[in-house]
């Protein structure tokens, strides 16, 4: 009869997480903004880290260690050589845009920081404003450049491979961008 007894107090549903999971979802407890139930007390105290945990894309690190390379680099020049830069985009010389290219090597030199931050972070949501940051740039870099060619009818073989880099370098951003905010699914 003991032993019955014994059968009959142990609820199997404790051990049970799907089930311990249910009742504090009914109960209402340890549920947060996003429906997620806590595991523990603990967890829903200090937070669940393995909600913000992010899988990483293949290559996201190089990525972002890449566009923060080229972004600094394509910053310092625009800085410190303002013609020449425009004379490679441009294929002419022109020495009046100086200050307006300097201006642009400092804005992207402010890009390139967030790029570097990007790369040393683990928050999904540090790591989606980079990745949108960038694409942002390669966007407006992009209408603003052929814009610019289109007014003044300069389609070389240089300017077709800057616009071509630009959409391709969108187009890479958006879908890191895509793949990082996707939600995880549930284990």
């Amino acid at each position: 009869m003991a032993g019955k007894s014994h059968q009959l107090m142990k609820k199997h549903s404790q051990t049970d997480l799907v089930s311990r999971l249910k009742t504090r979802k009914v109960l209402g407890v340890g549920e947060d903004d996003d429906g997620e139930v806590h595991r523990s007390k603990i967890s829903q105290m200090l937070g669940n880290e393995i909600k913000y945990a992010l899988r990483e894309p293949v290559g996201l690190r190089l990525w972002i260690l890449l566009s923060a390379v080229v972004f600094t680099a394509v910053a310092l020049m625009a800085l410190v050589f303002p013609s020449q830069l425009y004379e490679v985009v441009f294929e002419e010389e022109n020495t009046a845009t100086s200050m307006s290219i300097r201006l642009y090597g400092g804005a992207l030199l402010s890009l390139s920081l967030i790029m570097w931050n990007g790369l040393y972070t683990t928050e999904k949501v540090i790591m989606q404003w980079t990745l949108l940051s960038e694409a942002c740039y390669f966007a407006i870099q992009f209408i603003v450049t052929t814009i610019t060619l289109a007014e003044l009818n300069l389609f070389s073989n240089s300017a077709i491979l800057l616009l071509v880099s630009r959409l391709l370098f969108l187009t890479v951003s958006l879908l890191y961008y895509y793949h990082v905010g996707r939600r995880n699914r549930k284990m």
